[in-house]
């Protein structure tokens, strides 16, 4: 009789899938909340997150079919809450991404739904998870410093440029490099303008002539716009906004409760 009671206390517990099913769509749901309350879409957290769109509405939606391996999926969403402003950590722990329901041997415990998860294999997933992104991380900055250095490093060029020219054809290559250097240098002229609400208002930016973004902002939101020519901001609560020229000190839009439109082009003090 004993044996029996215990075999349908098995049957009853629900898999490791169904947890996570039903772990993920609760999760999913929250996530789903904030990011809306931010006014924010699932292409603007891809930019933020770096994860691709397919992946991010997988989670809200719960669609374990179209994620990763859970241990990969539990690093999905702790970027994907990081990126909200939550604490990704904790957040992201309660997603379970222990092994299946396994024999147990004598002496063993287990969390109550019969399933081993020793504290070294947590460890484990843990030290797997910093190591791919701190990986990734220095794989990008070696990648971004090298690039940088490239561009700053005019060394090579001087020394081609001021060789005598023996044909046509080493002139021509010649103005072709002063021109790429030239569309170089103009290349990196930006403007990038950071907004911080202090109260909600309505706001629209328009980057090089394209609408990037037009909507209410909650208060407490903070937000950066980049265009290769100008940037043009306006607001409907300009008292409420702080605008941050190319990483300056923040200044008032304007006065509260006033609409306000201002234009920035790049190279240029505000």
């Amino acid at each position: 009789m004993k044996w029996l009671r215990r075999k349908d206390k098995l049957e009853s517990t629900p898999s490791i899938e169904q947890q996570r099913a039903e772990i993920l769509a609760d999760m999913g749901a929250q996530l789903w909340t904030v990011r809306l309350e931010q006014g924010l879409s699932l292409h603007e957290m891809a930019l933020l997150t770096k994860i691709s769109p397919r992946l991010l509405q997988a989670i809200e939606q719960a669609n374990l079919a179209e994620l990763p391996e859970p241990v990969y999926t539990q690093g999905l969403i702790r970027q994907f809450a990081d990126a909200l402003g939550l604490n990704g950590a904790e957040f992201s722990s309660t997603f379970p991404i222990g092994m299946n329901r396994v024999s147990l041997k004598p002496g063993w415990k287990t969390n109550g739904v019969d399933q081993l998860r020793p504290v070294h294999l947590y460890v484990l997933y843990i030290f797997v998870i910093f190591c791919s992104v701190s990986g990734l991380s220095g794989l990008l900055n070696s990648a971004t410093s090298q690039v940088s250095y490239s561009q700053s490093n005019p060394k090579p060029q001087r020394q081609r440029l001021a060789q005598p020219p023996v044909t046509q054809n080493n002139q021509t290559q010649q103005r072709q490099a002063l021109s790429e250097s030239f569309s170089s240098t103009n290349a990196n002229q930006q403007v990038q303008i950071g907004l911080t609400l202090k109260e909600k208002s309505w706001i629209r930016v328009v980057a090089d002539g394209k609408v990037q973004y037009e909507g209410e902002l909650p208060q407490g939101s903070q937000r950066t716009w980049i265009a290769q020519g100008e940037l043009t901001v306006k607001a409907g609560n300009a008292g409420g906004v702080l605008v941050s020229v190319n990483k300056q000190q923040p200044k008032q839009l304007g006065e509260p409760g006033k609409v306000k439109q201002v234009t920035i082009a790049a190279n240029t003090e505000y």
